[in-house]
């Protein structure tokens, strides 16, 4: 199954729109040649602490190349290298020059997550036992998580959604 739209046309808050989580729980979805620009950052076990200041230089160097993605397209991921530094990846149209671009080619099963972000470590274990149950021992894991902690107040959830690459 090709990526989904990341988001709604709603608004409500002039920074994140409403996610569209429709269609993403426990579905397969293909990542086919799909660019990103990457920095890592700190984490306080396994929940991303400084995603806002790199998340928004990444965004300025893909505005400055030319290279942003439509809102409904964006496809912002984050990944656990231990439980005090993650990998923050922000999706782009084409490669970026001066950044550490990276492609991310291959079979991901998505499931949807709601609840504060302290369930991360939660949430990566039973994405990587959803994958474990389709032969996947040691799956590449990655989280998307939709809104900020702003707009997690504002709209009265907060959806994640995990990434387990399973071909």
């Amino acid at each position: 199954m090709p990526l989904l739209n990341t988001y709604t046309a709603k608004n409500e808050t002039g920074c994140c729109p409403v996610p569209n989580i429709k269609g993403w729980d426990k579905k397969e979805m293909s990542l086919k040649d799909r660019f990103f620009i990457r920095k890592s950052g700190r984490s306080f076990g396994y929940i991303p602490f400084n995603m806002g200041p790199i998340l928004g230089s990444l965004h300025s160097a893909a505005r400055d190349a030319g290279a942003l993605l439509p809102l409904k397209k964006a496809l912002l991921l984050s990944r656990d290298v231990s439980p005090w530094k993650s990998d923050q990846l922000y999706g782009v149209s084409k490669p970026v020059d001066g950044a550490d671009n990276v492609v991310l080619d291959g079979t991901y099963l998505t499931q949807v997550f709601e609840g504060p972000y302290r369930d991360a470590k939660i949430w990566n274990k039973d994405i990587r036992f959803q994958a474990l149950k389709r032969g996947v021992e040691n799956p590449e894991v990655y989280f998307f998580y939709t809104t900020c902690p702003k707009c997690y107040k504002h709209y009265g959830k907060n959806y994640v959604i995990g990434f387990a690459r399973v071909a």
